[in-house]
């Protein structure tokens, strides 16, 4: 029997803001781009360029840029689902996926995000499970500092990389 322990992950995180605002952060190239890449291009199925405050859709594909690195480094995936209101899927690294879902409690937002399918890797260096876990919680932290009014917490300078290597 395989054991998928390490094949998934799932963190949560609480946001004092509402949902359709946070869903529009995850949605919107525009939105993606205050927390979360450099720039974040989405085409839809002709190849068109999504404007900045245009939703993405399901099948769009994608090429991100991050802060801090040269346009050589970017991902590209596709998107699986995007219902509009309370749910995003889309492809990623190692042939991964990721879900994120939103709803309200006690006054809150959550989100909550599970990435799967994350292959096995005997190097730890390349160990997806780990490195992504690491990078989503920076990330879901920074959306929250950025969304409830605080400072973006991103490296933005190229000549800082090494740093990160």
């Amino acid at each position: 029997m395989e054991d998928t322990r390490w094949k998934k992950f799932k963190l949560c995180g609480d946001y004092n803001a509402d949902m359709r605002s946070l869903y529009l952060a995850w949605t919107t190239p525009g939105g993606l781009e205050k927390w979360f890449l450099r720039k974040a291009d989405f085409y839809t199925v002709p190849q068109r360029l999504r404007a900045n405050d245009e939703q993405i859709a399901k099948e769009d594909t994608y090429v991100w840029y991050w802060h801090g690195h040269h346009n050589n480094v970017f991902e590209k995936g596709r998107i699986l689902e995007a219902n509009g209101h309370d749910l995003l899927r889309f492809t990623f690294t190692g042939g991964t996926t990721v879900s994120v879902s939103f709803s309200t409690r006690n006054g809150l937002t959550i989100i909550e995000l599970e990435q799967t399918d994350i292959p096995q890797e005997s190097d730890p260096e390349k160990n997806l499970l780990v490195q992504c876990q690491i990078g989503w919680t920076f990330y879901l932290a920074n959306l929250k500092s950025v969304i409830e009014g605080g400072k973006d917490l991103r490296n933005k300078r190229v000549d800082l990389n090494t740093c990160f290597k």
